[in-house]
């Protein structure tokens, strides 16, 4: 599923390219070389990006939603951009153009409203404060088409109630089913229970709404061939960020630069509480432990062994030739274990995601949270585990049928044969690694698995082993999918 978070690359004007490659380098950590290189740009209109992808071959299908930020800024320009109110035309014509989306094909609508997701250079994404006038616009558009779906990613800000009401009204006028991210948040641990309230409430109501829950915390990795670690802000870290890595690592052992590195401090207070809250900074380990206990952190042990945490830190991460990783859940981990996400998954009204399949791809990892999922929530953990047929499920049938694809999702005769076959005792996750294979020689993180005896997608196996086979069956997925008559899942 692409076309998440309200980020994407149609439509898109030729003018308006640099800007939407700017937000995407920001919001999804994947730099402008890779995207300038690898995006043909043959398209203007999204209805025109399908039809290019509808060209394509892949290994595995591919889903579209229709990003509100390249809304805004195909619309409205430089405005759109600098999140500058909608006039009334600007509103209809974005909602034109999302209904023109989802009538090409696309499964949904796609906004977010966290500032989590900025450019660069820090600018807040077009659609951070979006008025209601304009997602109401919008909303009613799609809900005109009679499909797709709505989905938000929300701070929710001070006041849960007030956001959580205007997403709601939202379903109300468009008759469409919203989801919505649910993150256990440090700040306010309480927050996400509530959220969960609402969404009940309004499902009650009659309202169809979900919350989008991850298996294990969101969290960032932490290492010297990645792009965050605790020394990046400090001022020595310069003579040595732009070095080859096998150069950074030889310099990084030298004793004298070791020193300066841990006697400085970032510069950015920010930075300092995110890549330095020792307590909270965890050795991932291979296999990588996502619940780690507290006396497992960088803190802890450097009280224990009475050194300096940031000493401690330098040389857990030069461990593996400087291929180490430390390991920062920020969200879903405030109690110091993953007992609220349990309960955010046994929900009834949640879906699993949030993997990002990929994106972010220097700071995190998480396409492996489904994998987790089979492995650590029905097998691993010593406590509160479900049964694996639930979890299967869970990552399978009930996502199909949020989106309405209902030819898949389990097996059965008449619908699409899209099968893993799990070596269930060996399934097994390794620690993320570097590889360089993206566009312009790019950096991204890899998580392999071992257990996938095969992956089968309508018919044809594509991997082996995890290892692909060269068949592309994959194909753009345009719109609901009806099940076969007779099905079970029909």
């Amino acid at each position: 599923m692409v076309g998440n978070c309200g980020v994407g690359f149609a439509p898109c004007k030729p003018e308006q390219r640099d800007m939407l490659v700017r937000l995407m380098e920001g919001v999804e950590d994947i730099p402008e070389p890779v995207l300038t290189e690898g995006l043909p740009w043959n398209w203007q209109s999204f209805p025109d990006y399908l039809d290019r992808l509808d060209e394509r071959r892949f290994d595995v299908d591919v889903a579209t939603q229709v990003p509100h930020a390249a809304l805004r800024v195909f619309v409205m320009g430089e405005r759109g951009a600098a999140r500058e109110p909608a006039t009334e035309v600007e509103r209809a014509e974005m909602a034109r153009l999302a209904a023109e989306g989802i009538r090409a094909g696309a499964l949904g609508f796609s906004t977010s409203r966290t500032l989590n997701h900025k450019t660069l250079a820090g600018q807040p994404i077009p659609t951070l404060d979006a008025a209601e006038d304009e997602l109401m616009a919008i909303a009613r558009a799609v809900g005109q088409t009679g499909a797709g779906w709505l989905q938000v990613i929300s701070d929710y800000g001070d006041t849960i109630e007030d956001e959580f009401a205007m997403l709601r009204r939202l379903v109300e006028a468009s008759g469409r089913p919203m989801t919505t991210t649910v993150l256990e948040r440090d700040s306010k641990p309480g927050e996400w229970r509530r959220l969960l309230d609402l969404v009940a409430e309004a499902n009650a109501a009659g309202l169809p709404m979900t919350g989008m829950v991850l298996t294990r915390p969101t969290g960032i990795m932490l290492g010297f061939e990645i792009s965050q670690n605790p020394f990046i802000g400090c001022p020595s870290w310069a003579e040595i960020r732009h070095l080859p890595f096998p150069a950074r690592i030889a310099a990084l052992r030298d004793p004298s630069l070791r020193a300066r590195l841990i006697s400085e401090s970032p510069g950015d207070p920010a930075m300092t509480r995110r890549l330095r809250y020792w307590d909270r900074i965890f050795p991932l380990g291979n296999p990588p432990d996502y619940e780690p206990p507290a006396e497992r952190s960088i803190g802890a042990e450097a009280r224990r062994l009475g050194v300096d945490p940031a000493a401690l830190a330098y040389d857990r991460l030069l461990e593996n030739d400087g291929r180490a990783i430390l390991y920062v859940p920020l969200s879903n981990y405030a109690h110091g274990s993953l007992e609220t996400v349990r309960a955010m998954m046994a929900h009834p009204h949640t879906l699993i995601g949030l993997g990002d399949g990929g994106a972010h791809v220097s700071i995190l990892c998480d396409a492996s949270a489904m994998t987790y999922g089979l492995t650590h929530w029905t097998r691993d953990r010593a406590s509160g585990r479900f049964p694996v047929e639930w979890m299967v499920r869970r990552l399978t049938a009930d996502n199909a049928r949020a989106l309405g694809l209902h030819d898949r999702g389990v097996i059965a005769p008449g619908l699409k044969a899209d099968i893993n076959v799990v070596d269930y005792d060996r399934l097994r996750l390794h620690a993320p690694k570097v590889v360089y294979d993206l566009p312009a020689g790019g950096r991204r993180l890899m998580q392999q698995a071992d257990g996938y005896v095969a992956t089968v997608l309508s018919g044809e196996i594509v991997l082996r082993d995890g290892e692909p086979t060269g068949q592309l069956p994959g194909r753009l997925v345009r719109g609901a999918q009806a099940g076969a008559a007779g099905s079970a899942f029909h």
